[in-house]
């Protein structure tokens, strides 16, 4: 199982041409380039697709990382924004932000959270939180949405 998240808007600023790749990594769904596929695996053609022009981010995790989350204080802004009354990016900014503080700011507190069966880990969380807070910097009016 795996938590998606994504920002909608209502303008569109990026270019919905360009085909985009997924590839599953390191517990979680990542974009890459045509190059970086081509440079990682040049044998193989990828099953490509053409995002929805209204959506400007999304980015997937394990569940396995919740429990890193609650002790970084972010779970519910990550897994449960509605709960909490989160309907736009601006409003996870500052808590991202505090979260993602305090995970970098303190590795080991949260490294004995790491999944043993190693699928999902603290490095990939500081990414996808970092990943998020950015988009939710750059597109403060999105709506937010998450799928469980």
């Amino acid at each position: 199982m795996s938590l998606d998240v994504s920002l909608t808007v209502n303008y569109v600023e990026c270019k919905t041409d360009d085909p985009t790749i997924f590839i599953r990594e390191g517990g979680r769904v990542v974009q890459i380039s045509r190059e970086e596929w081509n440079k990682r695996f040049p044998e193989r053609e990828p099953v490509m697709v053409r995002t929805d022009p209204h959506e400007v981010f999304s980015a997937n995790i394990t569940h396995n990382l919740n429990k890193m989350a609650a002790e970084a204080g972010i779970y519910k802004h990550l897994w449960r924004p509605e709960e909490i009354g989160i309907t736009k990016a601006r409003e996870l900014i500052e808590p991202l932000r505090a979260g993602l503080e305090l995970l970098r700011n303190n590795p080991r507190r949260f490294k004995k959270f790491n999944p043993p069966n190693r699928w999902g880990n603290y490095d990939g969380l500081v990414e996808f939180v970092s990943e998020y807070l950015a988009a939710c910097e750059r597109w403060p009016d999105a709506d937010v949405s998450v799928s469980r």
